[in-house]
């Protein structure tokens, strides 16, 4: 092996406005500083797949090193970090052309000399030798490259400071790499933690431990090196050679839980856009379900090179998958950031958005048990998107289960509701609430219930919101219980129900009475077809919002002023018959009366009396007149 005697550094300017741009990146481009290590780190491995490429047609750039190696290397009493590689290396040409001008790519530019070839496809070249490097200057305020190509005899270093030149000289080979590329970075006071070994593991890990390279660490400059990666992503691997565990593994470690998944989607999409997708469902609820950003934890890489677990893979309705999606067509360039805006990755939300979905009903169809379990824990965030996502409607209709009160506890699908309508019944009925035993037992369901009509007992808070949206299933409208006119008479009572007489003249006197004396605090007062054991009850307008959803939307303070409730009065009930026969005259008991009944009907629905007190004093005087 022979030696180059080091010369004098030349000093150069960068053919780019590198301050200018540099500022850009530091300030405006990257948001998070971890990326330093995973562009370096990305360089290292595309350098590896050169030398492996290269390698084909010339094995002894090889030499008796082949298995390729990426070492990080920690000092801290130096407060430097080092990246080393054993891949192709670089002359000191090529180090002044690549790191001389900003956003120049290296890998680009060996992707154009290989297209077309056989192995084109097989060269798993991740990042782009250009912006990445230069992002070392966020963390370091002076940054080293030496480096010798394979099969050369010469070795040459690179410096700069980031300010607007570099300097570049040939240097003895003994204090180069046998073969690639080792970059020092002198860290600013700020990024000490980078010599931390838990940091940079941890780091390393999390964005680049599935790069196709093995990765070893050192915790100082003396000591032995541990691996951190094995080079093998495990979603790049055969199905056929992972194992239940191996998924249980990689599941607990990407998503951060400690239960088994309930459900595993990997898949290789091949066509116009192809790319990996690894996902799980969780067994659990995470605890973040309902965190109020509401944002997805599906992480992208590009070609095993993490970018961000803030692309929304997924929408916001699917936030309990975790895993990954690995693209091999997005661009692995300047901004992390900006890549969610390209195209070809909202072809790739779209079609991953629509195979968890396709997965969802499958195991609905297949296993209804183990869906029903993954329903009760993330039913309530799926309904978001009936909401949300107006073109899978249809879709997230068929995947929704329901109590009903024709399900004895069951949870049952619209499927079975539309195929158990009666006759005339041209609306599929619902009421809401915020608990499943008081909405079962609620008043405005007695009519329904005479009937044998099925009604969707809805408890969740955003079911009072897509159910308000206008959407039907399979042509039938859902309508609430709790609003406008039941509209029950054209569908027959159940075996064994009779017809009720028509209201005598002094109940309907009765209820005109009622009205008059609420006068405001009601927009109407009238005899009902839904009550057939309660007195009276109150339901919303025709026209007006569903009561569950006003009282959500005047709880957070989204409303101005709730609509005037209507109140409806069983004409067939015996109190309502005893009080449609008390003397005109006595026009304090018939006053009191009508208020409490209002009272009655406000306590039913889970408010409070109009006026606590005046309620009191009535409730008392109407139990004297009881005892008297």
């Amino acid at each position: 092996m022979t030696t180059t005697t080091e010369a004098a550094p030349e000093t150069r300017s960068f053919e780019a406005d590198v301050a200018k741009l540099l500022h850009l990146m530091v300030h405006s481009v990257y948001s998070d500083k971890d990326v330093f290590l995973r562009e370096l780190i990305s360089n290292a491995a595309d350098a590896c797949e050169k030398l492996r490429y290269e390698g084909l047609s010339d094995p002894a750039l090889l030499g008796d090193d082949g298995q390729p190696r990426i070492t990080v290397t920690l000092d801290a009493e130096a407060r430097r970090l080092t990246i080393e590689d054993n891949g192709i290396g670089m002359s000191e040409a090529e180090l002044a052309d690549a790191l001389g001008t900003i956003a120049r790519s290296g890998t680009k530019a060996f992707m154009d000399k290989i297209a077309g070839a056989k192995d084109a496809q097989e060269s798993h070249l991740i990042g782009q030798f250009g912006v990445g490097f230069y992002s070392a200057f966020m963390v370091a305020d002076r940054v080293e490259v030496i480096s010798r190509r394979a099969g050369t005899d010469t070795a040459a270093s690179w410096a700069s400071d980031g300010l607007g030149t570099y300097t570049i000289q040939p240097v003895d080979t003994a204090d180069a790499p046998a073969r690639g590329t080792r970059v020092l970075l002198h860290l600013k006071e700020d990024a000490t933690s980078y010599t931390e070994s838990y940091t940079v593991e941890r780091t390393i890990k999390t964005q680049s431990g599935h790069v196709p390279v093995p990765i070893f660490l050192k915790d100082a400059p003396d000591a032995e090196p541990k691996q951190i990666a094995d080079g093998a992503a495990l979603w790049t691997k055969p199905k056929s050679e992972i194992t239940a565990e191996d998924y249980k593994d990689f599941y607990r470690s990407a998503a951060g839980q400690f239960d088994e998944p309930a459900l595993t989607l990997h898949y290789r999409a091949e066509g116009l856009h192809e790319y990996t997708v690894l996902a799980f469902v969780p067994e659990t609820k995470p605890f973040d379900l309902f965190d109020p950003d509401r944002a997805g934890r599906m992480k992208l890489y590009v070609r095993r090179v993490f970018i961000t677990d803030e692309a929304q893979i997924l929408p916001r309705y699917l936030r309990f998958v975790r895993g990954l999606v690995d693209s091999n067509d997005l661009p692995l360039n300047v901004s992390r950031e900006m890549i969610q805006e390209s195209p070809v990755l909202a072809a790739i939300q779209k079609a991953v958005a629509n195979r968890v979905l396709s997965e969802l009903d499958k195991l609905s169809t297949s296993d209804a048990d183990r869906y029903v379990k993954l329903w009760e824990n993330f039913g309530a965030v799926l309904k978001e998107g009936l909401y949300e996502d107006y073109a899978r409607r249809e879709t997230l209709l068929g995947l929704a289960r329901f109590k009903t009160t024709a399900s004895g506890g069951e949870w049952r699908s619209l499927e079975d509701y539309v195929g158990g309508l009666k006759d005339n019944q041209t609306a599929i009925y619902y009421a809401t609430g915020t608990d499943l035993d008081r909405l079962a037992t609620s008043p405005q369901l007695e009519g329904f219930r005479a009937r044998g009509i099925e009604v969707l007992l809805l408890a969740d808070q955003v079911d009072s919101f897509w159910v308000a949206s206008g959407m039907d299933y399979e042509g039938k409208p859902f309508k609430s219980v709790t609003q406008g006119l039941a509209d029950l008479s054209l569908i027959p009572l159940a075996d064994g129900e009779h017809p009720a007489p028509a209201a005598s003249e002094a109940v309907n006197g009765f209820i005109a009475f009622v009205k008059e004396t609420l006068g405001d605090a009601v927009a109407d007062v009238r005899a009902s077809d839904r009550l057939t054991e309660s007195a009276v009850c109150l339901v919303a307008p025709e026209h007006g919002m569903d009561r569950q959803l006003e009282k959500l939307l005047a709880g957070a303070g989204r409303l101005d002023a709730a609509a005037k409730p209507v109140l409806e009065i069983n004409p067939r009930h015996a109190l309502i018959e005893k009080l449609s026969g008390l003397e005109t005259g006595d026009a304090d008991a018939r006053a009191d009366a009508a208020h409490l009944l209002f009272d009655e009907a406000r306590i039913a629905d889970g408010e409070l009396p109009v006026d606590p007190r005046a309620f009191s004093a009535r409730l008392m005087r109407a139990l004297q007149r009881g005892i008297g």
